[in-house]
């Protein structure tokens, strides 16, 4: 592949930039939602954990079915599905709605989704530049990322006009927006040429290649075990503490406005792109668990701390400190999964190990709402505790692999 992008890949770039803009709008106005109609803590809890299962569930789907029904397709129903849900959560945003299109995983509980339309993104772009050099496949990998963290921070901004505007935080119909972004992204999604298509009638993700993944591996299983149940512990704390979870939280904490907390994530989105950005360059001087430890292990006690912070302003300085740090280790681990396997085994390995975040991530919420009828910000130090436990398993792992003597006979 050239320096300059396909239109096929500018064609997805700008439709997934859309819907990041959409998502970073909406995440923020669902937690302020939920406190603004009283919802307690457990039946938030249960509504972002139905998002959380829905996302996960349609993720899965979408890697066993699209190449059988056709990816373009698939990317096309999408967004349909998009505008479908917007509207649902408009017109009757009671507790059963929120539960049912929840777990359709047709809404987001971050300001940047890791949803079934993001699974079909990154499939279609390693699929149209499967022959690329890594160079150029990473421009356009890094192109994607920025755009998804930039328009979802504009989104988030933009999250800050309805109130500024009048209109209540119990107010649904601001989720409208969703509509003509699922209609554009139909449209972008239509002229797709056939090269984002499977040509070899399987899926490099989701479902099915997990599946098949296990099978694929030989000398790595071992070690993608590891990682896999590793990688899964992280993303359970990380279900505790979505950024709809925080805009819920800051509400009935401190009874921030939607204003402020569009703000809030506004800045966060542009902190995580920056930090993604610089990662894979502190990566090339340090290493890749270095990095990931030593950023990620200080994000979470900046996390747990959150929970004890005396005033509004504190927790900001704390969020924005943590988001910082806290993406860093994104782009690292990934990275790291490919290091640690054999060429011919990295795609089932990266099936496995996104497999493994996907399945526990759902139990997050509706843990976090369990845990906050107890106290309302135990969900953050559970969550910073939890993460912290993964860094520390993540670094003796590490020290072990570097000093363990290779067995020749399954190369570990």
């Amino acid at each position: 592949m050239s320096a300059r992008m396909s239109a096929d890949a500018r064609r997805i770039v700008a439709a997934q930039g859309m819907r990041a803009a959409g998502y970073g709008f909406t995440a923020v106005l669902l937690g302020a939602l939920l406190a603004a109609r009283e919802f307690s803590p457990l039946r938030a809890g249960v509504v972002l954990g139905a998002m959380v299962a829905g996302t996960a569930g349609a993720s899965l789907l979408v890697g066993a079915v699209a190449d059988r029904v056709g990816r373009r397709r698939c990317y096309s129903v999408l967004y349909i599905g998009v505008a479908v849900a917007g509207a649902a959560v408009a017109v009757g945003a009671s507790f059963w709605v929120l539960l049912v299109v929840a777990l359709t995983g047709l809404l987001s509980t971050d300001v940047v989704d890791n949803g079934p339309a993001t699974t079909l993104e990154q499939t279609m772009l390693a699929g149209e530049d499967a022959s690329a050099a890594g160079r150029a496949g990473a421009r356009v990998y890094g192109t994607y990322n920025a755009v998804a963290s930039l328009c979802g921070a504009a989104g988030a901004l933009a999250a800050t006009f309805p109130g500024r505007l009048g209109v209540p935080p119990s107010s649904a119909w601001p989720f409208l927006v969703l509509v003509p972004v699922g209609l554009l992204g139909a449209l972008l999604a239509a002229p797709l040429s056939a090269a984002v298509e499977s040509d070899r009638g399987s899926t490099s993700s989701g479902a099915a290649a997990a599946t098949r993944g296990w099978s694929r591996l030989g000398r790595s299983r071992a070690q993608v075990r590891r990682l896999a149940t590793l990688f899964a512990v992280d993303a359970a704390g990380g279900g505790l503490v979505t950024a709809s979870f925080l805009a819920y939280y800051l509400t009935q904490r401190y009874d921030a406005s939607v204003s402020s907390l569009g703000v809030l994530f506004f800045a966060t989105s542009l902190l995580q792109a920056g930090s993604v950005w610089v990662a894979p360059r502190l990566a090339d001087r340090i290493g890749l668990v270095p990095t990931m430890v030593g950023t990620h292990l200080p994000s979470n006690v900046l996390l747990a701390a959150v929970a004890l912070a005396p005033t509004y302003a504190v927790a900001v300085a704390l969020l924005l400190a943590r988001t910082s740090l806290s993406q860093m280790d994104v782009p690292t681990r990934q990275a790291l999964v490919m290091q640690v396997v054999e060429p011919s085994e990295r795609t089932a390995a990266a099936a496995v190990t996104n497999a493994a975040r996907y399945t526990v991530r759902p139990f997050g919420p509706l843990a976090g709402g369990a845990l906050q009828q107890v106290a309302l910000g135990l969900p953050l130090l559970v969550a910073g505790v939890v993460k912290a436990g993964y860094d520390i398993a993540l670094w003796r792992w590490a020290v072990k692999r570097e000093t363990a003597p290779v067995d020749d006979a399954t190369g570990q």
